[in-house]
Parts: structure tokens; sequence; C-alpha cells
């Protein structure tokens, strides 16, 4: 397939998506303050954007955050939570929903969401809404990477050279190589792990690709077993000391790019793309996903 898609047109709107998320992000808002101890959730994309976010949170030294899958949060009492982030475009997914219920009145909640007029807005204290950076594609591109450039300005970052990557990211060809790869392993370390799992699960959803995500230096425990010629490891931030030619020495194609890592995460939303068309897939609509998942009530509640 060939014609302009929504994940392309979407996944292209990224430079001017984050600009915007970052002049909010950067203004005085609901979101977590210093030292409170945060709880982040979401499911599938967002549970990953989570993990990005707590790690560059704990790592600038602004309080304890922890993310988890929305139906794996464990966010008793005795845990100590000031604060609950939920991340979530469709505002309908049922694990988040039930998490937003759950803590209702106990702990304070603020929501990323895309589509306002969902179910989320009314579980939630407080809500942030990014619909210019809502979807039609199944496929997540930009909310996920516009919610984590919001959060990332809130913590005080400058996003500036993101956007200008990501404009590069945009403009970078697509290598053949890419393209026509049997297995690809994406690594990070600190907060661009939870973009290794991202790229990994984008390669998953639009083309049925077989890829892997792991933290850097876990990779060599194991994992590097699957590196071959014809295979990649692409890894997000910097690399540890040997592990390029480690990689190698297998054989696979070693990819590192110097650009923001968020930015590299959209070439790989492209070779994601590539991968789809080349192999008469419909990137818009993945076999066995929807936009969201509503789980049946069950026959208890």
């Amino acid at each position: 397939m060939s014609e302009t898609s929504y994940m392309e047109q979407e996944l292209q709107s990224q430079p001017e998506t984050w600009q915007e998320a970052a002049r909010i992000g950067a203004a005085i808002g609901p979101l977590p303050r210093p030292g409170q101890r945060v709880a982040v959730v979401g499911c599938g994309t967002s549970w990953f954007m989570a993990q990005s976010y707590a790690a560059l949170r704990e790592g600038v030294g602004l309080g304890v955050t922890d993310p988890f899958a929305a139906s794996e949060a464990f966010l008793g009492s005795d845990r100590g939570y000031d604060a609950v982030v939920a991340i979530t475009r469709s505002g309908t997914t049922t694990e988040v929903l039930r998490v937003l219920d759950a803590v209702k009145g106990r702990i304070p909640t603020v929501t990323l969401i895309g589509d306002p007029e969902t179910p989320a807005v009314a579980l939630s204290d407080e809500t942030i809404a990014l619909p210019f950076a809502d979807e039609k594609s199944v496929v997540q591109t930009r909310f996920a990477t516009t919610a984590l450039t919001l959060l990332r300005a809130h913590l005080g970052q400058d996003t500036s050279q993101a956007v200008a990557d990501a404009q590069d990211a945009l403009a970078a060809p697509v290598e053949k190589e890419w393209v026509d790869a049997e297995q690809f392993s994406f690594l990070g370390t600190g907060w661009t792990y939870g973009l290794a799992n991202e790229a990994a699960l984008k390669m998953r959803e639009a083309s049925q690709s077989w890829t892997e995500s792991y933290p850097a230096m876990e990779y060599r425990h194991g994992p590097i077993a699957i590196a071959a010629p014809g295979r990649v490891t692409w890894l997000f931030g910097q690399a540890p000391e040997g592990l390029e030619a480690d990689v190698v020495r297998t054989g696979a194609r070693f990819v590192r790019h110097a650009r923001d890592p968020l930015a590299d995460l959209v070439l790989v939303q492209r070779v994601a793309l590539e991968r789809a068309r080349a192999r008469g897939l419909d990137p818009d609509n993945p076999r066995s996903l929807t936009r969201s998942v509503m789980l049946e009530p069950s026959a208890a509640s």
C-alpha cells in the first residue's frame, strides 16, 4: 500500500504537537509537585511513556515515581503515594478507568488524555487534554510522544532540541536494510528504556515484525544470542562501553543516532510504517487490535 495513511499524517505532525505540548507543560498546572510520591499508570504505549517519565522525574531528584501497567498497579495506602498520573489516549481503556475509580477520594489524580469527551474525565480530579495530538490510527505515534514532551517540559527540560531533531528524523532516509531486516532488538538505559519498549511495540503493531526490547546492559546477559546477520540492534541514548563492538562481532547491524532519543523514536515509527507497506499491511488497522481495550464487566461487579 502506498497511499497516505493516518499513521503517516500523524507521525509527520509531531514537531508541531511537541511545541504546543512544551508550552502547556512549562506552565504551572496540576501535575505533581517536587517531593511528592507519584504512581504513573497506563496501558500499552502509555505504560511505556509512564516508564520514561518515571525515570526522568526520579533522575532529576523530584521524588519517588513508580510506573505501572494499569492492570498491575499496586496503589494501597501503605505505599504512600501523594498523586497518581494516568496516561490514556482514548479515555476509555478499562484498566485505567478501574485505577481512577479505585483511588478516587483517596489519592489525587491527574490524567493526560487525547479525547476529553470520555469517561476518564469524570473519574479524574484533574485532566490535561491534548486533543490536538489525538489520533485516528489505531497505532499510536504522536499522542504518546506529545504527552511525554509535555511531561519533560514540566520537569524543566528544554525540549527545543528534541523538536529540531524530530524534524531531522522526519527527513532522514529510511534504509532498505531496516525495511528488510529479519529481526530488531531495541535497547535503552534510564528513561530511554521506555522508548525501547515502545519502539518494539510499534514494529509489532504496524508491521507484525519480530521485535524485542531490553535495558542496554541486560542485552549481553542472554538476548545478544539472537543477534546475527540480517538483524538489527537499535540503541536509544548513550551506548554502554563495548556494546557496539559486541554486536558488530555477531554480524548484526548496530544502530545509534546522536539526536534526542524521543526524536529517534520518530524514525523508528517511520521504519515501522515502511515495513508495513512492504508487507501489504494496513498500519491504521492492525490485526487483532482496536483503538481502546474495553472489557466486559465482571459477573461480580
